[in-house]
């Protein structure tokens, strides 16, 4: 729901084609300071915006002469920001000034990241290299700025597409023929991508500062984990496939397929939770157009009559009860608890005081439920046909 002031903000247009609601996701430059990004060699902005035709959240992604459209997903932060962006994590790599001594390479209690998620993001990189490259395409853009992570470890990848629109060439008359070579640097960018999270360091990945990586890597992780990085950046005679890797992840892939069924469950179970809830709500708006409504077909007194009156003596004893000394007596359990009955309408009975406490009404929620859907089906009824 995030929005800017406009007024403030004159160089976010208020509409672009059939998306509003402009919001940048990252911080737009002055324009005399708009310079090229190092992954596509243009000015590149970010937005979050609305689509007029289905009402949800897009990221748009500018390529200035160009807007793509992605999935928005609310909270996500790149791989970049979550992992590379401390300055002080490339100390290893810098080079040492003269007459200082080596720095020792560092632990993984020390800062490196642990290798069960490093295997994890692998797991999930190379499906998702797995499920384009199966298609007949390439990603071109396996790069810790265009990988999202959502929640714990949750990575997607941003921005696929941008490269074959802007490296399109209208006198090649086969291009599926170049789909080989960017798969095989796909398979390239995703080992320098696991060595720059090996090293926990960007500068790693250097071709001046290889050596170290991988004595780092050597020193601190699985030999399977050199091995794999080892395959992806040493260029082969044959073409290699993204399945090349599957055996070096092993029976790793399992642990990732109950660390999913277990996210699954725990979804799913917030997931029943808020059916509950929507299913109160939407009790509980019902009961809102009944209660106190004005005047229904010329008649003032409709909601203080009848069926109507028990659903306001109803509405009080949810939400208006208080103490023997008069205080509002607030009980959350209570109003979902009363809720549910009204719901399933069970016989049990229920005392209803009117606000003079001069009367009590003794109901049972199945009466309750009988009055509420027949006054409601009364309201939706009128509705339909419009004024008379």
């Amino acid at each position: 729901m995030a929005q800017i002031d406009q007024s403030e903000n004159t160089g976010v247009p208020s509409e672009v084609d059939s998306y509003h609601s402009l919001f940048p996701l990252e911080p737009v430059p002055p324009p005399n300071r708009l310079q090229k990004t190092s992954n596509f060699s243009y000015i590149t902005s970010c937005y979050k915006a609305v689509n007029s035709k289905d009402d949800l959240p897009y990221c748009l992604r500018r390529v200035h002469a160009l807007v793509f459209s992605y999935d928005f997903h609310a909270g996500a932060e790149t791989m970049f920001s979550r992992h590379f962006n401390d300055p002080t994590a490339d100390s290893y790599f810098t080079k040492r000034k003269w007459g200082q001594h080596e720095p020792p390479p560092p632990r993984q209690h020390a800062g490196l990241l642990p290798e069960s998620l490093i295997w994890a993001y692998i797991v999930q990189l190379s499906s998702a290299l797995r499920t384009i490259h199966t298609a007949g395409l390439a990603c071109r853009v396996m790069d810790p700025s265009k990988i999202l992570i959502t929640g714990k470890t949750r990575l997607r990848v941003n921005c696929v597409g941008v490269f074959d629109v802007l490296t399109f060439d209208n006198s090649q008359t086969n291009h599926v023929t170049l789909m080989p070579q960017y798969q095989q640097a796909d398979l390239i960018s995703l080992g320098k991508v696991v060595l720059a999270l090996a090293c926990n360091s960007l500068a790693g990945i250097q071709r001046e500062n290889l050596q170290k990586a991988m004595e780092l890597v050597s020193i601190n992780y699985s030999s399977d984990l050199k091995n794999l990085i080892l395959y992806l950046l040493t260029e082969q005679s044959r073409l290699r496939s993204v399945n090349d890797i599957m055996p070096m992840i092993g029976a790793r892939f399992y642990t990732q397929l109950d660390a999913s069924q277990m996210r699954n469950d725990v979804i799913e179970e917030d997931l029943a939770k808020e059916v509950q809830n929507g299913r109160l709500f939407r009790l509980l708006a019902k009961l809102g157009t009944i209660n106190e409504r004005p005047e229904f077909q010329k008649d003032r007194t409709w909601s203080e009559t009848g069926d109507r009156y028990l659903l306001k003596l109803f509405r009080d004893h949810l939400f208006h009860q208080v103490t023997e000394s008069g205080t509002p007596w607030i009980d959350l359990s209570h109003i979902v608890s009363c809720l549910n009955k009204l719901d399933a309408g069970v016989p049990e009975k229920i005392n209803l005081v009117s606000r003079d406490e001069k009367s009590v009404l003794v109901v049972t929620y199945s009466d309750l439920k009988r009055c509420f859907d027949s006054t409601f089906q009364e309201l939706q009824q009128a509705a339909a046909t419009g004024p008379l």
